[in-house]
């Protein structure tokens, strides 16, 4: 696990370092991030509202005609019915007689354009009167059709379902009861509307939409379709739509559907209560969220300008505010130099974050300098290793803990030193310590301090960001030993013991002791290893 932790965390740290990443950059991808966000959000929301919205007027829409047209026609039906029942009434005083009969039905057919045909049926389904004269039909026969069976049967106001006539047209028949002044029932005068023919019901619903797949059809209280812009369909059951049930039972609204392919659609629907039919006005939701894509292309093309006018500023802004932190970063890693303090001096700190920073780092400028020279004159290296000896070891670590610098110390003890010495003598004891030396620094960074403290004993301070720093630098020292020939000598090993500041302890006597149990821990587990 703490492998893969590693891995990952190196892998991260490569990234970072490949994109280079600076203050500049970062506020440029905030910015760009934040625009793009911004734009995706706006778009979105917009995209919803302006479906929302389209969704909502159709579906008004729809309901608002649909309703306008089932008021139309109910208008129209009432006023059929009323002159059915007229001549009903006028019938009822002359029914033997044939020509007034006939002057009634052949009134009724030509004065209006409300009926494809008209007849006169005695009380036992015998046809008495017909118009049109086309139609020729047999006086002495009986007819059982739909229209005839509920005319009789009911003795009252009728209006079928779509049926199949005597003539085999399919029709709608509309009938009144004629009764004589005794209120004795004689039979009925009824009309009929040809569904698939031109007719009222033609007038009446054909309507042009803006949309090329939408249309209104009519269905009666039984499912049956009473008018569709697709023929074959009229006088079929409406198996197609989704909701049919609630519109048959609310009778008026608006409501989102499925038909028969599956396709969304918008509703309005609004019931003719002479007939109890349903008026349904449609059209397909495919084609309403085209208009809202439409919409939305036109608001990207709108917005896109000032989103880049916007990015634009960011960038000119970011460089302004960039610009004095990223000198003062470029100074804080060259305070040895000697102009550096000018350079500093030099930079305009034009908001409060840059003039703490510039004080700071003239202050760290200062503080360095005269450190320097602290360890210039007190510091000492190690005339056989070139490191540095205990003195300049505790400066180190006074100036990393006054900077709250985390740091690993790691403790080196070459394995069997005393049998080197002992065995080949102090002269190639040296030669030891020295290679030995030469490896730790070679595998050490610019940053580390490298010290010898005794003999044997080397200590390395490592300023580290995270935990796994310090193991790297001390596995990379110990498989460079390890892998050393030396003359004279041949191989030798190392064990190496670590602790963090201040994660293993705030106190630095604690964290040494700490890096000695750990070195001791690698000596008794055999040597040759490094134990964290």
């Amino acid at each position: 696990m703490q492998s893969q932790i590693f891995f990952y965390s190196m892998i991260f740290q490569q990234l970072i370092h490949s994109l280079q990443l600076n203050l500049r950059k970062l506020i440029l991808l905030l910015a760009i991030f934040s625009v793009i966000s911004l734009f995706i959000i706006s778009l979105l929301v917009s995209y919803y509202i302006q479906k929302n919205q389209l969704i909502n007027n159709s579906l008004s829409v729809n309901m608002e005609y649909a309703s306008k047209i089932a008021k139309g026609t109910n208008s129209h039906f009432k006023m059929m019915l009323k002159e059915l029942d007229y001549s009903a009434k006028l019938l009822g005083q002359s029914f033997g007689n044939e020509q007034v009969m006939q002057a009634e039905v052949d009134r009724l057919k030509f004065q209006s354009d409300y009926f494809n045909s008209v007849i006169v049926s005695d009380r036992n389904g015998n046809i008495r009167s017909f118009a049109p004269e086309q139609l020729k039909l047999n006086k002495n026969v009986v007819n059982h059709t739909l229209g005839f069976e509920m005319s009789l049967k009911n003795q009252s106001t009728v209006v079928t379902p779509p049926y199949s006539s005597i003539t085999k047209n399919l029709i709608v028949f509309l009938s009144q009861p004629i009764f004589d002044q005794n209120h004795r029932y004689l039979g009925f005068i009824g009309a009929a509307i040809y569904l698939k023919k031109d007719n009222i019901l033609n007038e009446l619903l054909t309507m042009k939409y803006g949309y090329k797949k939408s249309y209104m059809y009519v269905i009666d209280s039984n499912q049956h379709i009473i008018f569709h812009p697709d023929e074959k369909r009229i006088g079929t059951l409406d198996t197609q739509n989704s909701e049919l049930s609630t519109m048959l039972k609310e009778k008026n609204g608006k409501i989102q559907i499925k038909d028969g392919s599956g396709e969304d659609n918008l509703a309005g629907f609004a019931s003719i209560p002479t007939t109890q039919w349903i008026v349904i006005s449609q059209q397909p939701t495919r084609e309403l969220l085209a208009q809202a894509s439409s919409i939305i292309v036109k608001i990207i093309a709108g917005m896109l300008f000032f989103y880049v006018f916007i990015f634009f500023i960011v960038w000119r802004i970011s460089y302004l505010i960039s610009a004095p932190l990223a000198q003062l970063a470029k100074m804080a890693s060259h305070l040895n130099a000697t102009t550096t303090e000018h350079k500093i001096k030099e930079i305009d700190p034009w908001y409060y974050e840059v003039l703490k920073f510039k004080l700071s780092l003239l202050l760290s400028s200062q503080q360095f300098k005269q450190k320097i020279s602290e360890l210039n004159f007190y510091v000492n290296t190690d005339p056989l290793t070139g490191f540095y000896n205990r003195r300049g070891m505790e400066l180190f670590l006074d100036e990393f803990i006054k900077s709250e610098t985390h740091f690993f110390v790691i403790a080196l003890d070459i394995d069997h030193f005393k049998k080197v010495n002992d065995v080949y003598g102090h002269e190639n004891g040296d030669v030891v310590l020295k290679i030995i030396a030469e490896k730790i620094k070679e595998n050490s960074r610019d940053i580390d301090a490298c010290c010898r403290i005794g003999g044997e004993e080397f200590i390395i301070l490592a300023p580290a960001i995270d935990s796994s720093t310090g193991l790297i630098i001390a596995e990379r020292i110990r498989e460079a030993i390890e892998n050393t020939v030396i003359p004279e000598v041949g191989k030798v090993t190392i064990s190496i013991g670590l602790a963090y500041w201040p994660n293993s302890s705030k106190d630095i006597k604690r964290v040494f002791r700490v890096a000695d149990e750990k070195l001791y821990e690698a000596k008794a587990q055999g040597r040759n290893r490094v134990k964290y």
